[in-house]
């Protein structure tokens, strides 16, 4: 996978990513045709904390039209809080659980003529793995019985560490709108101030971390964040519209947008 910084002569290389297929039966959330046409990587929904089985077989073939990568969007079991309750589940369980969700979205993937290309973890699980020892190698084992899928994940977590030592692909993820902590982390969304909601501030924060490799925390330091992937959110008004201006922010930034798998 491409080091957006290997040569500092040449233009950084950046994949985007977003939530897709987070609506349930008769309920959509997010706007996944608009989507598509912006975004490199698509983390698709697996029934967990959202989506259900039509749903991901309609984005699939979707993205496959596009050419655009599936990654699967595993969860906690959590229907009813969208995935963002912290929930302890035994680490033999989760794993399991990972499992269970990659295929059920590969299955998809393959009917539509692709496969599933990566693993990104959502929501309260995504957060908890990222200083969880125990649950990110319940994760990495559930990629692992998958068949050694990328995973997709904040830098300097445990997620990606246990990733890594298995031998398994990493790739590291920013966030576009989401604001960071003085040490790389994420703002948690019930604080003040965790949703960057200024589009111009949300471009700009884009540019800054695919050329100069930093955000401004939440606090005032300069945090270095170097990552492969950008996170531009699906579920928030106005997501479709905001992500194709990012993009267009970073191409006029002379960044390459380019799926990482």
């Amino acid at each position: 996978m491409t080091d957006p910084w290997a040569d500092p002569m040449s233009a950084p290389v950046l994949d985007l990513n977003a939530d897709l297929g987070e609506g349930f039966g008769r309920w959509p959330l997010t706007d996944d045709e608009a989507l598509l046409s912006v975004v490199t990587s698509a983390n698709v929904a697996c029934g967990f904390h959202a989506g259900d089985p039509t749903t991901m077989r309609w984005v699939c073939e979707r993205a496959a039209e596009r050419g655009v990568r599936i990654g699967a969007q595993v969860s906690y079991r959590d229907l009813a809080g969208f995935g963002r309750r912290a929930m302890d589940v035994p680490p033999d369980e989760l794993a399991d659980e990972i499992t269970y969700q990659v295929g059920a979205l590969r299955v998809f993937a393959q009917a539509a003529g692709t496969d599933v290309a990566y693993v990104k973890p959502h929501g309260a699980l995504y957060n908890r793995v990222v200083t969880d020892a125990e649950q990110a190698a319940a994760v990495v084992s559930g990629v692992l019985q998958s068949g050694g899928l990328p995973v997709l994940g904040l830098p300097g977590s445990c997620l990606l560490e246990a990733a890594a030592h298995a031998g398994l692909a990493v790739v590291t993820e920013a966030f576009a709108d989401r604001a960071y902590t003085a040490h790389g982390t994420l703002v948690p969304r019930r604080e003040p101030g965790a949703l960057v909601l200024d589009p111009d501030a949300v471009i700009a924060r884009s540019v800054r971390m695919a050329c100069l490799a930093a955000v401004t925390a939440v606090t005032g330091e300069e945090v270095p964040i170097r990552a492969r992937s950008l996170c531009v959110h699906g579920d928030s008004p106005g997501a479709a519209l905001l992500a194709r201006r990012v993009r267009e922010g970073l191409e006029s930034a002379g960044v390459r947008i380019e799926a990482f798998a």
